[in-house]
């Protein structure tokens, strides 16, 4: 499966290849707020553009 970094909604799957994480860590860091995602119903969802700014901001709080 192919990774569609196109679209704007990744699913968990999505997501743990986009980053090269474990769906458990995902799961675990998207339940503590760690990795910026929401649920729609039982499912997470996570925001390409969003992720890519939390990121962005990630990579500049570590040259601090």
């Amino acid at each position: 499966m192919a990774v569609n970094t196109k679209s704007s909604l990744m699913t968990i799957d999505e997501i743990a290849k986009y980053l090269r994480m474990k769906k458990v860590t995902i799961y675990k860091h998207a339940q503590e707020g760690k990795v910026p995602g929401f649920k729609v119903g039982s499912k997470w969802r996570f925001k390409k553009s969003t992720v890519d700014k939390w990121i962005a901001h990630k990579e500049n709080s570590n040259r601090k």
